[in-house]
Order: structure tokens, then C-alpha cells, then sequence
């Protein structure tokens, strides 16, 4: 392209004649070799942060919302357990241990059954069933799962970790499930809180005129019976060979 009598250089395709944000302008290539770093950092200065790419944000977001990643940690383990644990070596104490921990799973299980019959997320705050006792029934669940795993696997390190575990997300996750249950529900809340604890149940149902309804579908809904049929297989894999 000729403009004035001198020769115009086409401008490097990007749109609108400006330059690829991720490379250096074509007077880079000209420069003399003292000059190249310049263009080089103005390179990388403009390649997206770790933040855009999600590396920042989870950060963020293990440190200050760990609940997020909760389920999938828990369900990790309960597969680092499967796949590790070796009940078999340990002999009769082996199958003591794996038949006692079948047992705190299987309560466990039917814990989170009943619960999961009662609970209508953000639409309905339940209080009857198993939350007239306690108000996070299925995390009783889930540790008493735990403990079953951590026993049926036969690893001595699998309580500390668990432990290790808890307390890292746990805390976290009941403080903001309890806030948004709060802003939800609002007094009606406040007065079921007064009266339940998070984790140790009550020894009467703080409602018992209200007997409230177990749906099957209700569970279903909420994908209790995939997480049991699960939990049963990694049960049924650790079993074998005793």
C-alpha cells in the first residue's frame, strides 16, 4: 500500500489495524538486540493472569468458601479408601473391623435416607423427620459413613485424616448453609435453631406434634439412591477376599 510516496506496511490482522494483544508490534523486529526485552515483557505482561484461567479464584475460594468443595473431597476419600483398604490382611480382626464399620455405614445410610425424604431445598424448611432432632442430619450421616469406611478399610491413618478433614470443611459448610437458611426462612428459623444443635441430636423431637411425610420421590429427587447404590458397591469392593 502506497500513501505519500512511501511504502505502508499491512497491519497484522487483529481487527480494527491493531495488533495481536499476545505478540510484540512488527517494528519489534527491527529493534536492536538491546531493545528486545521490552517488547518481550510487554508480551507476557499481557498474557492473561492465573486468575483469569480459575487458578486465583480457587484459591479465593479454598480459603474462603471451602464448603464449595466438600462433597467432592468426601466422595474422593471414601474412593481412596475403597481402592487402599485391605481388611483381608488383618485376619479375624480384619473381618471384625470391616463388619463393624459395615455396621456405622449402614446407619449412616438410612440417616441420610430418612433425611433426604424431608428435605425441599430452599423451598421448605424441614423440621420434621430427622431435623425435629437435629439440624444437619445428613452431615451425622455422612460422618457416621465415614467412620464406617475408615473402619471397613482396616487403614489406621484413614480416622486422623478424616478428622483432619472435618474440621477443615465442615465449620465452614454449616455456618453458611445456617446463613442462608437464615436469610431464607428468617424467624421461623431462629426458633428451630434455638431449640436444635448442628451435629448432636436432641434426645426428643423438638416439634413431636408434627410427624411430618417421607417421600420416596422426595429422596429420589435429591439423589439419595445413586449415593447409596455407590456406597454399597465400594462396601461390596472391599469385602472381597475376606
Amino acid at each position: 500500500m502506497m500513501e505519500g510516496g512511501k511504502k505502508q506496511c499491512a497491519p497484522f490482522a487483529g481487527g480494527g489495524g491493531q495488533f495481536p494483544r499476545l505478540f510484540p508490534p512488527p517494528f519489534a523486529f527491527k529493534m536492536p538486540a538491546f531493545h528486545w526485552p521490552y517488547p518481550l515483557i510487554m508480551m507476557f505482561r499481557r498474557l492473561k493472569a492465573p486468575s483469569s484461567l480459575g487458578f486465583q479464584k480457587l484459591a479465593h475460594d479454598l480459603v474462603h468458601r471451602r464448603y464449595r468443595f466438600r462433597q467432592f473431597v468426601g466422595i474422593g476419600f471414601l474412593f481412596v479408601l475403597t481402592f487402599l483398604g485391605k481388611p483381608e490382611e488383618f485376619g479375624a480382626l480384619g473381618r471384625t473391623l470391616f463388619f463393624s464399620g459395615t455396621g456405622f455405614a449402614a446407619l449412616g445410610i438410612l440417616i441420610r435416607l430418612w433425611a433426604s425424604g424431608h428435605v425441599k431445598k430452599d423451598k421448605q424448611l424441614a423440621t420434621t423427620g430427622p431435623y425435629g432432632y437435629v439440624r444437619h442430619p445428613l452431615y451425622v450421616g455422612n460422618h457416621l459413613i465415614t467412620l464406617g469406611f475408615c473402619l471397613a478399610s482396616g487403614l489406621w491413618w484413614s480416622v486422623v485424616a478424616w478428622a483432619a478433614i472435618a474440621l477443615v470443611f465442615y465449620p465452614g459448610t454449616i455456618a453458611h448453609e445456617d446463613e442462608v437458611l437464615h436469610r431464607l426462612f428468617g424467624k421461623t428459623w431462629e426458633v428451630w435453631r434455638a431449640r436444635t444443635r448442628a451435629l448432636i441430636p436432641r434426645l426428643t423431637s423438638y416439634n413431636p406434634g408434627e410427624k411430618g411425610e417421607w417421600l420416596l420421590a422426595q429422596s429420589w429427587h435429591n439423589g439419595e439412591p445413586v449415593i447409596i447404590a455407590i456406597l454399597v458397591l465400594c462396601l461390596a469392593y472391599l469385602s472381597i477376599g475376606l
